[in-house]
């Protein structure tokens, strides 16, 4: 791997033309405004997307518990005072999504909310009922994002999704991969059909996305997914034992959750990163990478540096 990002394509299209957000960022002289949460848009339409969202496998898998049910939704409570938008669930996640729809129905409408799920079947037909499913759980007429589930039927499925877009009952189209599958197939799919977003693993120390997969999503202004942050927690488990460096604090990096979770999004391609908790407090550390200033690229790479020397 190499030391430094390999961005070019022109910075991957000059940090993909602004897209984040300015006023997020401040300018020369100017002090930055406390609590301001850092967007970046959405290439096909311009629609701003908070940095973090929330990934729900495992940590909404609560099943019917009333409890477990209660502690969710006081977790999602926050996540939308925190500013939160975009939720990404599937219908592999087991009771996720009956929770999610749940919360939400406890919560009412959510201004922010960015609603994203997918389809996972090897049949057509089923995929149908699978969607509809996914719309009575959620309690909701129209996702923002629906995605073919790690390639699953993809081609069948796609055209599903993008009919659903052309009539109006969905606004974007996506197709994901997990745990660096797959990038050969992704690439192709990416360079042939209008998708708009891309879900794929992006950490500190899995980096293959970035020889083609990133720049490609810039060059074709597909918005770009970031799921296992932490590499299904065992970087955080690995990392809490070690101090975190007093340089991180250069960059508004004050745990190890922000840590890592700023390097993903400060790659200008990455869109949303979708870290998972059960917990109120670990959701707070998560947020909080999406304030404050972003590594550069120089920052990047000692920070990449770091962990590997760990």
């Amino acid at each position: 791997m190499p030391n430094t990002p390999p961005y070019t394509r022109r910075e991957i299209l000059a940090g993909l033309a602004g897209g984040l957000a300015l006023g997020l960022l401040p300018l020369a002289g100017q002090a930055r405004e406390p609590a301001q949460r850092l967007h970046r848009s959405i290439p096909a339409t311009g629609q701003r997307l908070p940095l973090i969202g929330m990934g729900s496998w495992i940590s909404l898998n609560v099943g019917s518990d009333p409890a477990a049910r209660a502690a969710r939704t006081a977790l999602l409570r926050e996540f939308f005072v925190l500013g939160g938008g975009m939720i990404d669930s599937s219908p592999m996640y087991g009771s996720a999504e009956a929770v999610i729809g749940h919360a939400l129905a406890q919560l009412g409408p959510q201004a922010t909310l960015f609603s994203a799920s997918k389809v996972w079947t090897g049949s057509t037909t089923q995929g149908l009922a699978q969607i509809a499913d996914s719309h009575r759980l959620w309690g909701i007429e129209r996702f923002d994002l629906l995605q073919v589930h790690n390639l699953v039927n993809w081609e069948a499925h796609l055209k599903t999704l993008l009919a659903m877009k052309t009539e109006g009952d969905l606004r974007y189209v996506g197709i994901t991969t997990s745990h660096g599958r797959r990038h050969d197939d992704l690439e192709k799919i990416m360079r042939s059909q209008p998708i708009d977003f891309v879900q794929l693993t992006y950490n500190i120390v899995d980096r293959q996305v970035e020889q083609r997969i990133l720049p490609l999503a810039a060059e074709r202004g597909i918005a770009v997914i970031a799921n296992r942050p932490y590499r299904g927690g065992s970087l955080i488990t690995r990392l809490k034992r070690q101090p975190l460096p007093a340089w991180a604090g250069e960059c508004d990096c004050h745990n190890w959750a922000q840590f890592l979770l700023k390097f993903i999004v400060s790659h200008p391609a990455v869109s949303c990163a979708i870290p998972a908790t059960s917990r109120v407090k670990h959701l707070r550390e998560n947020m909080g990478a999406g304030l404050g200033a972003l590594p550069d690229p120089t920052q990047r790479a000692r920070m990449q540096a770091y962990v590997a020397s760990l």
